[in-house]
């Protein structure tokens, strides 16, 4: 499992970038398997508060609601997703981000050692 040090994380397996990028971490697609669905529910210049659902997933087995590790602004939405749903499979740190906030505040997240451990305990 790939769990890039330089990121923060969340319980619902959520990554945000220091460059303000949101993404679903390795764990949380290798949980939903193949991904074919992404629709992202927020715009840029929407305001975001931690917690607020940002995004939905679906893959063949499941659906999932992606959630704003942080309170910000949204300032880019990665357009590709929709017709690129599967590269949050191949690529969860790079080219699958989600959206991009300005403002967020990393208190409270986990880094990549804590994050390790949570996901050892989900399995």
């Amino acid at each position: 499992m790939n769990i890039p040090t330089n990121l923060k994380y969340t319980p619902s397996n959520e990554w945000l970038g220091p460059d303000g990028k949101i993404g679903l971490t390795d764990f949380a697609q290798s949980q939903l398997s193949d991904i074919v669905f992404v629709e992202i529910i927020v715009a840029a210049g929407d305001s975001v508060k931690k917690g607020d659902t940002i995004a939905t997933v679906e893959s063949v087995k499941a659906a999932a609601d992606v959630y704003a590790p942080a309170n910000g602004k949204i300032v880019a939405v990665n357009e590709d997703l929709s017709s690129t749903p599967e590269i949050i499979n191949s690529d969860p740190y790079g080219a699958a981000w989600l959206v991009q906030i300005e403002g967020g505040d990393t208190s409270g997240l986990m880094d990549a050692a804590a994050y390790t451990k949570h996901c050892a305990e989900q399995h």
